[in-house]
């Protein structure tokens, strides 16, 4: 059984390096493998995701990914840039359902930028749509009118099958928790919105009835996010909502740091897993740097991937445990280094 890792750029490196310890720790038999990814890759490989690397991403059991992307990557071509690596890796694994969890862990209740009350015992899952809509859409680009000014183009597409098989992970997912779906879109502008809102009408008034199912504006979600967060169970979105969405849920536990994430593809392929921060190049290689988004993503891999639901329980209580001791990196406002943070993390296993 074989994990792949793909530290990518800037705190990427960093904090899979506290996730390779947990996991060297916690399952000895477990075989990790490690590639070049992102700009890393770009800059010794000539490409973000070589084809090599992507084949045994692919007979992986599992994949866990650090970050990707820097400013020195910005004049790279678009279809080198370590972003481009990202979306290739994701297409190519066929991972289209991308499960962020936001859960406020008790002793950082009072960590969030909202008042404590609005987010204790917050648990809601994001599940955002990963290989379609305006990130994979075509025509795409940037061209020169005959006036001489220019125009650049993004399309937003969804077909119903794209639609129907995250919304499948989505009720399902409910099923297992508080029984309710919240699907969010634009409806009321966008005609990709108004199939997204009729698709998933349709698909749970024919399977899924059972599931408790509302819809709301994609603005209108935002809103609620810090209003009432707690009125969330799983939230359906597609790939630019869910991309925004999920930034904000993040900043409700208390940071960006924080917040792991699981992609999914078909049953017996391997899995994507990532915390959703970025690469944060200001902090890299200073040892600043939050490793619990990328542990926590570990323990999503063993629970989703690797067959091993009681090790992602004991790294999830470890954590738990090491912010109850009052264990703090500098986002959350402690003192404690990268490797620190995930020391903490390894004594409370």
């Amino acid at each position: 059984m074989t994990l792949l890792l793909l530290p990518g750029d800037g705190i990427g490196p960093e904090v899979t390096a506290e996730a390779r310890r947990v996991a060297e720790r916690i399952a000895p038999d477990l075989a990790i493998e490690t590639r070049l990814f992102g700009g890393a890759a770009y800059e010794a490989e000539g490409a973000p995701l070589a084809d090599e690397t992507l084949a045994v991403a692919k007979a992986a059991k599992a994949v866990l990914m650090g970050a990707v992307g820097g400013p020195q990557f910005a004049a790279a071509p678009r279809h080198l840039r370590p972003e481009a690596g990202l979306l290739a890796l994701r297409a190519g694994m066929g991972v289209f359902a991308n499960l962020r969890p936001a859960l406020c862990f008790p002793a950082l209740a009072r960590a969030s930028t909202l008042k404590p009350e609005v987010v204790e015992g917050l648990d809601l899952m994001i599940v955002r749509e990963l290989t379609g809509g305006v990130y994979f859409g075509q025509p795409r680009g940037v061209e020169t009118l005959p006036d001489g000014r220019r125009r650049g183009v993004d399309t937003q597409v969804y077909t119903t099958d794209e639609i129907e098989r995250v919304a499948r992970v989505a009720f399902e997912l409910a099923r297992g928790r508080r029984n309710k779906v919240t699907s969010a879109e634009k409806s009321n502008v966008m005609e990709t919105g108004l199939l997204w809102r009729e698709t998933v009408t349709a698909l749970h008034a024919r399977d899924y009835a059972d599931v408790a199912l509302e819809h709301i504006l994609a603005d209108n979600a935002a809103m609620q996010l810090v209003k009432a967060p707690r009125q969330f169970d799983v939230l359906l979105t597609d790939n630019l909502f869910g991309d925004l969405l999920s930034d904000e849920a993040a900043q409700l536990t208390g940071s960006l740091g924080m917040l792991p994430s699981a992609a999914l593809g078909a049953p017996g392929t391997p899995g994507l897993y990532e915390p959703i921060h970025g690469s944060a190049p200001d902090i890299a290689g200073l040892g600043l740097a939050n490793p619990l988004g990328a542990i926590l993503s570990l323990a999503m891999a063993f629970r989703w991937s690797l067959g091993r639901p009681d090790l992602a329980d004991r790294i999830e209580t470890a954590v738990g445990r090491a912010l109850d001791g009052g264990a703090r990196t500098r986002d959350l406002g402690g003192d404690l280094t990268t490797a620190e943070m995930g020391a903490a993390v390894l004594d409370a296993l």
